[in-house]
């Protein structure tokens, strides 16, 4: 009796450490962040998933046409008005210069351009708004030439106060 004791209690260690030899683990890390705008004076966008993604403006073989890039962004400026600007003229390029295609950027159903321009009213700054971006291509008198084109937007905005 105490050798069948033995062995069972034998067979039953043996199975116990042959699981644990096979034991499966995954270990998974990631980054988490965030960044906490000042209550005073944002300009952000509402989603922040795209902002630091590159963003395609899709083309339609149909109609031969580029479509356009539409976000939105939450703004506030306590203190009143919000203007903005472009960095520099925004494009797509091919690495051709001949075949650039030029952007047009609104912010706020406004043309942004080189020079500051008031975006967001006063009375809009103070109680903050949601508002609209929208990058389209301009289609040049010859039409768009086949390609891969890459290029960027950098906006730059400035609380105005009183």
């Amino acid at each position: 009796m105490f050798k069948v004791i033995l062995t069972t209690i034998s067979m039953m260690m043996l199975a116990l450490t042959s699981t644990c030899a096979f034991a499966i683990r995954i270990s998974e890390t990631f980054d988490v962040s965030v960044t906490i705008p000042t209550a005073a004076f944002h300009v952000i966008p509402s989603d922040p998933d795209w902002i630091h993604l590159e963003q395609r403006l899709n083309w339609n073989p149909v109609t031969s046409e580029l479509s356009s890039l539409r976000k939105q962004f939450d703004v506030k400026n306590e203190n009143g008005a919000i203007s903005a600007r472009l960095h520099f003229e925004p494009y797509l390029s091919n690495g051709r210069e001949t075949d650039d295609i030029p952007l047009i950027v609104k912010f706020n159903n406004k043309r942004l351009t080189l020079d500051p321009d008031e975006v967001v009213s006063e009375v809009e700054g103070r109680a903050g708004k949601r508002v609209g971006l929208e990058i389209a291509a301009v289609k040049p008198g010859d039409g768009y030439k086949a390609g891969d084109y890459y290029g960027n937007v950098h906006m730059i905005f400035e609380a105005i106060a009183p």
